[in-house]
């Protein structure tokens, strides 16, 4: 019940998108890094990325979109950015959310599946809702840049 409620919240928090997204722009030097510190370092976002890109690739309604990618590769640069977008001190080097998926046609279904794979990679991790929330409110304004259709 808590991810259906919280697929309705995420859905308001996708609709304040511009807010969150002015925030964003800051860049990664940001002055809080207690999201980082919440979700254990670079080492917690580490195991988080393996456990969620892990479910990405069992998730039938997801996998495919990963049929071309370097998985390895992937992690690295999804663990750089987790850590920029929590406030950590790493550097994302790989391409904007717009131009990585362009050309997948990625639908709500396919984003609201990745939140899912994402948080269910963080409930392993033994990550606490709350900071799931506050991870989950910082990554709601690039669904404008990566859902297509």
């Amino acid at each position: 019940m808590q991810k259906n409620g919280f697929l309705y919240a995420f859905g308001k928090l996708v609709a304040a998108g511009a807010v969150i997204s002015a925030l964003m722009m800051t860049g990664p030097a940001q002055a809080d890094d207690s999201l980082y510190r919440d979700l254990g370092e670079r080492t917690g976002i580490a195991k988080i990325v393996e456990a969620t890109t892990a479910n990405f690739l069992s998730d039938e309604r997801v996998r495919h979109t990963f049929d071309d990618t370097n998985i390895d590769r992937f992690k690295a640069l999804f663990t750089d950015q987790l850590c920029v977008v929590a406030g950590g001190p790493c550097q994302y080097k790989g391409r904007d959310m717009r131009t990585a998926h362009k050309g997948l046609h990625l639908t709500n279904r396919d984003f609201n599946a990745v939140v899912e794979d994402l948080q269910t990679g963080m409930d392993s991790c033994g990550i606490p809702f709350r900071t799931q929330n506050r991870l989950l409110a910082r990554l709601a304004p690039m669904q404008r840049e990566v859902v297509t259709r």
